[in-house]
Protein backbone atom coordinates (compact mmCIF):
# COMPACT_ATOMS: atom_id res chain seq x y z
CA UNK A 1 0.00 0.00 0.00
CA UNK A 2 1.10 3.35 -0.88
CA UNK A 3 2.38 5.56 2.30
CA UNK A 4 0.15 8.49 1.65
CA UNK A 5 2.02 10.37 4.60
CA UNK A 6 4.80 11.86 2.20
CA UNK A 7 2.99 13.93 0.47
CA UNK A 8 2.30 17.38 1.29
CA UNK A 9 -1.60 18.13 2.87
CA UNK A 10 -2.32 21.21 1.10
CA UNK A 11 -1.72 24.21 3.55
CA UNK A 12 0.40 22.26 5.84
CA UNK A 13 3.81 23.08 7.27
CA UNK A 14 7.14 21.62 6.68
CA UNK A 15 7.95 19.34 9.33
CA UNK A 16 11.43 21.44 9.70
CA UNK A 17 9.68 24.57 10.49
CA UNK A 18 10.73 25.06 13.53
CA UNK A 19 14.70 25.99 12.25
CA UNK A 20 12.80 29.19 10.51
CA UNK A 21 13.79 31.02 13.82
CA UNK A 22 17.37 30.65 13.45
CA UNK A 23 17.74 32.46 10.41
CA UNK A 24 15.49 34.92 8.21
CA UNK A 25 16.54 32.79 5.07
CA UNK A 26 13.54 31.77 3.63
CA UNK A 27 13.29 27.83 4.37
CA UNK A 28 10.50 25.59 5.39
CA UNK A 29 8.07 27.62 3.76
CA UNK A 30 4.88 24.63 3.22
CA UNK A 31 3.06 23.93 -0.07
CA UNK A 32 -0.09 24.24 -0.98
CA UNK A 33 -0.65 21.50 -3.33
CA UNK A 34 2.73 22.26 -5.74
CA UNK A 35 3.42 26.02 -4.89
CA UNK A 36 4.19 28.24 -2.19
CA UNK A 37 1.20 29.41 0.23
CA UNK A 38 -0.53 32.74 -0.68
CA UNK A 39 1.01 34.43 2.40
CA UNK A 40 4.71 33.33 1.42
CA UNK A 41 4.26 34.48 -2.25
CA UNK A 42 2.84 37.98 -1.22
CA UNK A 43 5.35 38.29 1.40
CA UNK A 44 7.95 37.50 -1.54
CA UNK A 45 6.67 39.74 -4.13
CA UNK A 46 6.85 42.50 -1.08
CA UNK A 47 10.84 41.85 -0.64
CA UNK A 48 11.31 42.44 -3.96
CA UNK A 49 9.46 45.66 -3.78
CA UNK A 50 11.21 46.44 -1.07
CA UNK A 51 14.59 45.87 -2.81
CA UNK A 52 13.30 48.08 -6.25
CA UNK A 53 12.16 50.63 -3.71
CA UNK A 54 16.23 50.48 -2.06
CA UNK A 55 17.66 50.66 -5.27
CA UNK A 56 16.12 53.97 -6.11
CA UNK A 57 16.23 55.33 -3.51
CA UNK A 58 17.60 58.97 -2.56
CA UNK A 59 19.99 59.99 0.52
CA UNK A 60 17.71 61.55 3.35
CA UNK A 61 17.50 65.75 2.94
CA UNK A 62 18.87 65.26 6.88
CA UNK A 63 21.84 63.36 6.05
CA UNK A 64 24.00 66.40 5.93
CA UNK A 65 23.15 68.22 8.95
CA UNK A 66 23.30 65.05 10.94
CA UNK A 67 26.58 64.43 9.85
CA UNK A 68 28.06 67.77 10.76
CA UNK A 69 27.15 66.71 14.34
CA UNK A 70 30.43 65.03 14.54
CA UNK A 71 32.35 67.97 14.33
CA UNK A 72 35.03 67.03 11.21
CA UNK A 73 35.31 68.34 7.69
CA UNK A 74 31.92 67.39 5.63
CA UNK A 75 32.58 67.68 1.95
CA UNK A 76 29.70 66.90 -0.59
CA UNK A 77 30.54 65.55 -3.61
CA UNK A 78 29.37 63.31 -6.49
CA UNK A 79 30.53 60.52 -9.38
CA UNK A 80 30.38 60.55 -12.80
CA UNK A 81 26.82 59.20 -13.10
CA UNK A 82 24.43 61.66 -12.74
CA UNK A 83 20.97 60.38 -12.30
CA UNK A 84 20.28 56.66 -11.02
CA UNK A 85 19.71 55.57 -14.82
CA UNK A 86 23.26 56.28 -15.65
CA UNK A 87 24.38 54.88 -12.04
CA UNK A 88 22.86 51.41 -12.66
CA UNK A 89 23.49 51.01 -16.78
CA UNK A 90 27.21 52.60 -16.73
CA UNK A 91 28.83 50.99 -13.75
CA UNK A 92 32.32 53.16 -14.56
CA UNK A 93 30.61 56.40 -13.84
CA UNK A 94 30.02 55.32 -10.08
CA UNK A 95 33.44 54.84 -9.72
CA UNK A 96 34.87 57.89 -10.99
CA UNK A 97 34.38 61.60 -8.64
CA UNK A 98 33.71 64.60 -10.78
CA UNK A 99 35.70 67.01 -9.08
CA UNK A 100 34.13 69.99 -10.17
CA UNK A 101 30.87 69.01 -7.82
CA UNK A 102 33.22 69.08 -5.05
CA UNK A 103 31.69 71.39 -2.63
CA UNK A 104 34.76 71.87 -0.34
CA UNK A 105 33.64 75.72 1.22
CA UNK A 106 35.88 75.94 4.28
CA UNK A 107 36.31 72.45 4.58
CA UNK A 108 39.51 71.95 2.89
CA UNK A 109 41.39 68.33 4.10
CA UNK A 110 44.46 68.07 5.53
CA UNK A 111 46.50 65.52 4.21
CA UNK A 112 46.92 62.42 5.75
CA UNK A 113 44.60 60.26 7.97
CA UNK A 114 41.55 58.75 7.21
CA UNK A 115 39.23 59.91 4.91
CA UNK A 116 35.83 58.41 5.68
CA UNK A 117 33.37 58.31 2.30
CA UNK A 118 29.18 57.79 2.85
CA UNK A 119 27.87 56.98 -0.68
CA UNK A 120 24.19 55.54 -1.48
CA UNK A 121 25.85 52.62 -3.18
CA UNK A 122 22.73 50.38 -4.11
CA UNK A 123 20.68 50.94 -1.01
CA UNK A 124 20.20 54.60 -0.03
CA UNK A 125 18.36 53.15 2.53
CA UNK A 126 20.85 51.49 3.89
CA UNK A 127 23.25 54.49 4.47
CA UNK A 128 19.86 56.46 5.52
CA UNK A 129 18.80 53.80 8.49
CA UNK A 130 22.45 52.94 9.59
CA UNK A 131 25.00 55.29 8.89
CA UNK A 132 24.56 57.55 12.20
CA UNK A 133 24.50 54.82 14.08
CA UNK A 134 27.69 53.02 13.33
CA UNK A 135 29.51 56.07 12.76
CA UNK A 136 28.78 57.04 16.17
CA UNK A 137 30.49 53.69 17.24
CA UNK A 138 33.40 54.32 14.68
CA UNK A 139 34.50 57.34 14.74
CA UNK A 140 34.98 57.42 18.98
CA UNK A 141 36.88 54.17 18.70
CA UNK A 142 39.20 55.26 15.62
CA UNK A 143 40.09 58.56 17.82
CA UNK A 144 40.14 56.55 20.88
CA UNK A 145 43.42 54.99 18.64
CA UNK A 146 45.02 57.85 17.97
CA UNK A 147 43.83 57.55 14.15
CA UNK A 148 43.43 60.96 12.53
CA UNK A 149 39.97 61.39 10.18
CA UNK A 150 41.00 63.91 7.13
CA UNK A 151 37.28 64.46 6.35
CA UNK A 152 33.80 63.06 6.02
CA UNK A 153 33.19 63.06 2.29
CA UNK A 154 29.08 62.31 0.94
CA UNK A 155 29.03 61.47 -2.99
CA UNK A 156 26.14 60.45 -4.56
CA UNK A 157 25.69 57.57 -7.21
CA UNK A 158 29.29 55.94 -5.50
CA UNK A 159 30.64 52.69 -6.21
CA UNK A 160 33.04 51.26 -4.32
CA UNK A 161 36.07 52.61 -6.34
CA UNK A 162 35.28 56.19 -6.03
CA UNK A 163 37.16 55.45 -2.74
CA UNK A 164 40.54 55.76 -5.04
CA UNK A 165 39.54 58.83 -6.74
CA UNK A 166 38.57 60.64 -3.53
CA UNK A 167 41.17 59.60 -1.64
CA UNK A 168 43.35 60.55 -3.90
CA UNK A 169 42.26 63.62 -4.35
CA UNK A 170 42.13 64.04 -0.25
CA UNK A 171 45.61 63.08 -0.16
CA UNK A 172 44.41 60.37 2.66
CA UNK A 173 46.69 57.81 3.94
CA UNK A 174 43.43 55.21 3.93
CA UNK A 175 39.71 55.88 2.73
CA UNK A 176 37.01 53.69 4.37
CA UNK A 177 33.70 54.29 2.30
CA UNK A 178 30.63 53.04 3.94
CA UNK A 179 27.71 52.70 1.27
CA UNK A 180 24.59 50.61 0.98
CA UNK A 181 24.95 46.56 -0.54
CA UNK A 182 22.92 45.37 -2.98
CA UNK A 183 19.49 44.93 -1.82
CA UNK A 184 18.57 41.23 -1.43
CA UNK A 185 15.19 39.47 -0.61
CA UNK A 186 15.81 39.19 3.03
CA UNK A 187 17.61 42.12 3.98
CA UNK A 188 17.51 45.65 1.48
CA UNK A 189 19.16 48.32 4.02
CA UNK A 190 22.63 46.57 5.12
CA UNK A 191 25.62 48.39 4.89
CA UNK A 192 29.27 47.26 3.19
CA UNK A 193 32.29 48.92 4.57
CA UNK A 194 35.78 48.91 2.24
CA UNK A 195 39.42 49.84 3.24
CA UNK A 196 42.30 51.17 0.82
CA UNK A 197 45.51 51.82 1.96
CA UNK A 198 47.32 54.33 -0.38
CA UNK A 199 44.14 55.21 -2.24
CA UNK A 200 44.76 55.84 -5.68
CA UNK A 201 42.71 55.41 -9.01
CA UNK A 202 44.09 52.00 -10.75
CA UNK A 203 43.26 49.82 -7.94
CA UNK A 204 41.46 46.98 -8.24
CA UNK A 205 39.38 44.60 -5.13
CA UNK A 206 42.96 43.01 -4.22
CA UNK A 207 44.35 46.01 -2.61
CA UNK A 208 40.92 46.48 -0.38
CA UNK A 209 38.86 44.96 2.48
CA UNK A 210 35.39 44.32 2.73
CA UNK A 211 33.26 43.99 6.00
CA UNK A 212 29.97 43.38 4.60
CA UNK A 213 26.22 43.09 6.38
CA UNK A 214 26.15 45.55 8.44
CA UNK A 215 22.85 45.90 10.04
CA UNK A 216 20.58 45.45 13.16
CA UNK A 217 20.17 41.60 11.94
CA UNK A 218 23.59 40.98 10.77
CA UNK A 219 27.11 42.50 11.92
CA UNK A 220 26.16 44.72 14.40
CA UNK A 221 27.10 48.61 14.49
CA UNK A 222 29.66 47.64 17.74
CA UNK A 223 31.00 44.64 16.35
CA UNK A 224 31.79 46.09 12.99
CA UNK A 225 33.38 49.49 13.93
CA UNK A 226 35.46 47.28 16.53
CA UNK A 227 36.44 45.20 12.87
CA UNK A 228 37.24 48.35 11.18
CA UNK A 229 38.83 49.86 13.70
CA UNK A 230 41.34 46.87 13.97
CA UNK A 231 41.84 46.34 10.45
CA UNK A 232 42.61 50.14 10.28
CA UNK A 233 45.19 49.67 12.71
CA UNK A 234 46.96 46.80 10.76
CA UNK A 235 46.54 48.26 7.90
CA UNK A 236 48.51 51.35 8.88
CA UNK A 237 50.82 48.90 11.18
CA UNK A 238 52.09 46.65 7.78
CA UNK A 239 51.51 49.47 5.25
CA UNK A 240 48.77 46.93 3.26
CA UNK A 241 45.17 46.39 2.70
CA UNK A 242 43.71 43.63 0.62
CA UNK A 243 44.82 40.50 -0.07
CA UNK A 244 48.08 41.28 3.00
CA UNK A 245 46.17 42.31 5.55
CA UNK A 246 44.14 39.38 7.59
CA UNK A 247 41.50 39.33 9.96
CA UNK A 248 43.05 37.47 12.82
CA UNK A 249 41.39 39.16 15.61
CA UNK A 250 40.10 36.25 17.70
CA UNK A 251 38.27 38.76 20.08
CA UNK A 252 35.88 39.69 17.36
CA UNK A 253 35.83 36.11 16.15
CA UNK A 254 34.07 35.21 19.69
CA UNK A 255 32.10 37.94 19.78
Amino acid sequence: MEDHSLYKVPGEPDTWSPLRKFTPARIALGHTGGVLPLKETLALKLAHAHARDAIYAKLSDSLTDQLRGFNLPLIRSESMAKNREQYLLDPGLGRMLDQATIDISKNDPVPGGIVIIISDGLSAKAVNNHIIPLLSELIPKLQLAKLNINSLVIVEHGRVAIADDIGDWSKADLSLILLGERPGLTVADSLGAYLTYKPKPGLTDESRNCISNIHPGGLSYSAAADKITYLINEAFRIGQSGVALKDTNVDLLTE
